[in-house]
């Protein structure tokens, strides 16, 4: 599947939604990519649940994603809630989720490298009950020269058939492999939304 290129209106949770209009935010003051610490979202400890932090170590196809923060739900989300929270980060990714889910992933992170821009994607996967599921993931490339140097991630699971069970969903199970519906780069002109501490009706052009 390719990558298409989209607006922010591609991003359907509001939370995530918010998180992106942060970035860009920040994005306004560095060029071409913004610095980790002018990210700072208000509220955001309610999603640090649902978010990775990452580290890139390398360049290119090269690179490795050094995990810094995991989120405890997605740890369940994963299967590997039994590792113990301390030896959750520090570890790459590739290490973490293994080859399998690693090369299923991999393409969505190099795209956040080579174009400087926040990542969108929405995969369909079944519960442990065979329930449809909707897993987005929202990653955000940060950097002080030329090159991304870290990525903020956040993950949000959903189901039109109501609840459904978190535990190991985008872990290896027959039947299970996460199908991606929707890869696209946030890369078009913005408007912010109307929603939020900050919101105006500046315009952002993402070059």
């Amino acid at each position: 599947m390719e990558f298409t290129s989209a607006d922010p209106s591609a991003v359907r949770s509001i939370r995530q939604r918010y998180l992106l209009n942060e970035w860009l935010r920040a994005a306004g003051k560095h060029r071409p990519l913004p610095l980790l610490g002018d990210f700072q979202p208000e509220r955001v400890a309610e999603d640090l649940v649902d978010m990775m932090g990452y580290d890139v170590i390398g360049q290119g196809d090269a690179a490795r994603f050094l995990i810094t923060h995991q989120g405890a739900r997605l740890a369940d989300t994963y299967g590997n809630e039994r590792v113990d929270p301390a030896e959750r980060s520090n570890r790459f990714l590739d290490d973490a989720i293994g080859p399998e889910r690693y090369a299923s992933v991999i393409t969505l992170y190099r795209a956040c490298l080579t174009h400087l821009r926040p990542l969108y994607s929405i995969s369909t996967v079944q519960d442990a009950d065979g329930k449809d599921v909707s897993y987005e993931r929202l990653l955000l490339p940060f950097g002080s020269g030329e090159a991304v140097e870290q990525i903020v991630g956040s993950f949000k699971s959903i189901s039109i058939e109501g609840g459904f069970k978190i535990s190991n969903l985008m872990g290896l199970r027959p039947k299970a492999e996460p199908v991606i519906l929707v890869r696209a780069i946030i890369d078009r002109a913005f408007v912010p939304a109307q929603a939020g501490p900050h919101a105006s009706d500046e315009v952002i052009e993402l070059d």
